[in-house]
């Protein structure tokens, strides 16, 4: 995976990662037309260097399966870790890598104060993934969302322009990821157990007699029912705070992020809404209910205002949850 070549110039770069991101997510590559051009071209390079993380991590080309691997050329995800390593910290150190996304990072961080901490929040989502690391509490859970998701939201504020001390609205960032991530988890039960996963705390599953491995099982639907409630009232908690910390932003910075919170938050609220019958079909966003809650966002962006009073935040945000992961 690692080779050296040529640098490119800016400009090349930017193009490569808006290829990236129109081939990776149609949505976001709609909702980076929110921002403004410089903002919209950091976005591209923020995203290519998280997708190929990615894509490494699950061998797959823009979450796509890339199709037989010959015997014995598999990686380990050991490796696969790291590979994602090495090329994020020779990007770091201003090398090039010949890698367009890896070099995307390189040349955004010469662009916008992004910490080398920043990054290694990131980092550790991929090596729990590397270690099969299963969420045992609430906690657990929500330091798995903050590191695969609330990190990338960390990131993408200082993009925004967010200052690197400006720990409040960075954890309110951060929020805003962690809810994305807990929409993921509710609505994908099926089909992370079908790859043998779970992303539900053990303990949640323990108090609702659900014995590990059969979260799936037709019975125990009733029993997951409140889980995933109880899941989903933790996404409210954290888009709202997400959303006291959108009101700092330039206005169509704030008008893409509250876009991104009614998308999600409209996904978590639809298998909310289901109840057992969330997992029939994959729950998704139509194009036109994108546009809606895009149109929504605008009038919230517009009449947005930071409250005169200290809004309160989730008790377990980027701060707290990084101390737990270090402890």
């Amino acid at each position: 995976m690692i080779r050296s070549g040529k640098a490119l110039d800016r400009a090349r770069l930017v193009k490569e990662a808006h290829r990236s991101i129109r081939k990776g997510s149609k949505s976001f590559s709609a909702a980076s037309r929110l921002f403004d051009r410089e903002t919209r071209e950091r976005v591209w390079l923020l995203y290519a260097w998280c997708r190929a993380c990615d894509d490494i991590a699950d061998e797959q080309d823009h979450g796509h399966a890339v199709g037989p691997v010959r015997l014995g050329t598999r990686l380990s995800p050991e490796d696969r870790l790291a590979t994602i390593r090495t090329l994020t910290e020779l990007a770091m150190a201003g090398e090039t890598t010949g890698t367009p996304a890896f070099d995307a990072l390189g040349q955004l961080m010469r662009e916008v104060p992004l910490t080398p901490a920043m990054v290694e929040d990131v980092l550790a989502g991929f090596a729990l993934d590397a270690a099969d690391w299963r969420p045992r509490s609430e906690a657990d859970m929500l330091r798995y969302c903050f590191h695969v998701a609330g990190a990338v939201g960390v990131m993408m504020a200082a993009v925004m322009g967010v200052a690197p001390e400006d720990d409040d609205t960075l954890d309110r960032a951060c929020d805003l990821g962690i809810a994305f991530q807990i929409a993921n988890i509710v609505r994908d039960v099926w089909e992370d157990d079908a790859h043998g996963r779970c992303y539900l705390p053990v303990e949640w599953l323990s108090e609702a007699d659900i014995p590990p491995g059969e979260v799936t099982k037709p019975h125990y639907r009733g029993a997951l029912v409140p889980m995933v409630a109880r899941a989903c009232a933790l996404a409210r908690d954290y888009e709202a705070s997400a959303r006291v910390g959108a009101t700092r932003l330039a206005f169509r910075q704030r008008w893409a992020v509250l876009s991104a919170a009614n998308i999600y938050g409209g996904i978590a609220r639809e298998v909310e809404r289901l109840g057992a019958h969330a997992w029939d079909h994959r729950v998704s966003t139509s194009r036109g209910e994108k546009l809606s809650h895009v149109w929504t966002a605008l009038e919230e962006a517009r009449t947005a205002s930071e409250p005169k009073h200290e809004a309160s935040r989730p008790v377990l945000s980027r701060r707290e949850l990084r101390a737990l992961a270090q402890a």
